[in-house]
């Protein structure tokens, strides 16, 4: 949990200079950004600080999936939504991100995308997974590729998960039920 004084930091990674600088304009009054044109400058910009990743999908010599893979691989625990001009297709199924974005994007609709993955960091892991899921589900559907195996495999994911977590919910929720209130009367 981060406190009053910090301000949650955000990578914008993307090939183009001028767009990762306009990435960097748009969150700035709101956020650390660090920005980087390339997988390995990503890369080495990345530590336990960074919250939210802006990952470009299509860059020379690194893709953003290599750059996501490479991410997860050392454990990373930020937020990543892939912020691209490639429709998506069901190879995102699998892959481990969190929202998906077409360019081009607002200045509105980046500072919105940035509150909402911080504020899905704050949820368990099953409620992270099922938002992920969901985000793969709605990219896929706006790119009309619905009637494939890996988009009912998406879907069943989903269910199996959504039912993970309304058990967890069920569970607070009796738990809950149960605590004491202080200062209440009996």
């Amino acid at each position: 949990m981060r406190d009053a004084e910090t301000r949650p930091t955000v990578l914008a990674v993307d090939d183009e200079p001028d767009l990762a600088e306009l990435y960097r304009v748009y969150l700035d009054a709101a956020y650390e950004v660090r920005i980087a044109t390339g997988g390995e400058e990503a890369l080495s910009m990345m530590d336990e600080s960074v919250e939210v990743v802006l990952l470009d999908r299509r860059m020379p010599e690194m893709s953003g999936h290599e750059v996501l893979e490479a991410i997860r691989g050392e454990g990373y625990d930020a937020r990543v939504a892939m912020l691209t001009a490639v429709e998506p297709d069901v190879d995102i199924v699998e892959m481990p991100f969190d929202d998906y974005k077409t360019k081009p994007v607002t200045k509105e609709d980046l500072l919105a995308l940035v509150e909402v993955l911080l504020h899905r960091a704050e949820f368990d892991e099953h409620s992270q997974e099922f938002f992920a899921l969901a985000s793969k589900k709605a990219a896929l559907e706006a790119a009309d590729t619905t009637n494939t195996d890996e988009y009912e495999a998406l879907i069943d994911r989903m269910e199996a998960v959504r039912d993970r977590v309304d058990d967890t919910l069920d569970h607070l929720s009796a738990r809950d039920a149960f605590a004491e209130i202080p200062g209440e009367i009996p």
